[in-house]
């Protein structure tokens, strides 16, 4: 299994409306990209400060489905609308995972 992670903090441009469309729009990336195993995202619970407001943590058999997922339209329609313009600063990860 390969997994990719990413962390964002919004800028003073995004809203709660925003946020709420984009959580609507990555719920219908696993529909969408069928090499997706497992896909899960959502705002920082808020316990710690410091953290990063919001995440997606995503599964796949290996990098080639991961690339599917990187390069897929819908994915980069996803990022141009509803992220880029909102985040002030992003944090990611791929890696395998171990068993």
């Amino acid at each position: 299994m390969f997994r990719h992670v990413v962390t964002f903090r919004w800028n003073a441009e995004s809203t709660p409306a925003q946020r709420e469309a984009l959580g609507a729009a990555l719920a219908t990336l696993p529909a969408a990209i069928g090499e997706i195993r497992r896909y899960h995202f959502g705002p920082d619970a808020g316990i710690n400060p410091g953290n990063f407001e919001f995440a997606v943590v995503a599964d796949f058999d290996d990098v080639a489905g991961y690339l599917v997922y990187r390069d897929h339209p819908e994915h980069g329609r996803i990022i141009g609308e509803l992220i880029a313009p909102y985040v002030e600063t992003r944090a990611a990860v791929q890696f395998e995972l171990s068993d």
